[in-house]
């Protein structure tokens, strides 16, 4: 029997379209949220039947480039708590802050894109794992008398979810630029450790953390 030979280059470049479509529209709703599908399509180099073959609409593409923020999250996490396990609360949480800051400077704009066309609950969704994680931090900190109390930790985590979100609009409006250094100190002056101290820990804590794998290139 002869073997279909041109079904795999077919998935190869089904696969490699996709990608260059989701790559494409990452770009392109950071410059502009109100890009149509047929502008991306366009800008990625594929006909608009193309496009419409993988993602119907817009909001298949948003949900798609949301679930690729969710596995990005996850990977992140998976790296950065892994490595914390054992140590005190104050350096788990500027860990968990240089792994979380590459995909959130990635994802900034997506945020705001999900939450007018996906909703806010799928957005909540993507960032569950994030918050968990730096709640049970928090939670250990307060225990041991490392961060402040006077906010709950999920309110806590919380708030430094918000303050982290809007400081990743600053690095999209040029105000700031940062490596996830400056976002780990805030972060830890923010749950209470003295500035001094928080600058010792993101300091000793910066050259230990591993590259996270993009996930959405893979």
């Amino acid at each position: 029997m002869t073997k279909p030979v041109a079904r795999e280059p077919l998935r190869r470049n089904a696969r490699a379209n996709r990608a260059r479509i989701l790559a494409t529209a990452r770009r392109e709703f950071g410059r502009n949220p109100d890009v149509t599908l047929e502008e991306l399509a366009r800008a990625a180099g594929v006909v608009r039947r193309t496009l419409f073959g993988h993602f119907p609409g817009r909001e298949a593409l948003l949900e798609a480039l949301a679930e690729e923020a969710s596995e990005s999250l996850r990977s992140a996490l998976a790296s950065g708590v892994q490595a914390v396990e054992g140590e005190p609360a104050e350096r788990s949480l500027a860990r968990l802050a240089f792994s979380m800051w590459p995909v959130g400077d990635r994802y900034r704009l997506l945020l705001a894109l999900a939450q007018r066309d996906l909703g806010a609950q799928r957005v909540a969704e993507v960032l569950a794992p994030a918050r968990a994680a730096a709640t049970a931090i928090l939670e250990r900190g307060q225990r041991d008398g490392v961060f402040h109390t006077h906010l709950p930790a999920a309110a806590l985590s919380a708030g430094l979810e918000a303050m982290t979100v809007a400081l990743l609009e600053s690095v999209n409006t040029g105000v700031l630029e940062d490596d996830g250094t400056r976002v780990a100190i805030v972060t830890l002056i923010a749950a209470g450790v003295p500035e001094v101290r928080a600058r010792a820990v993101a300091e000793a804590v910066a050259p230990t953390v591993a590259p996270v794998p993009d996930t959405a290139d893979a």
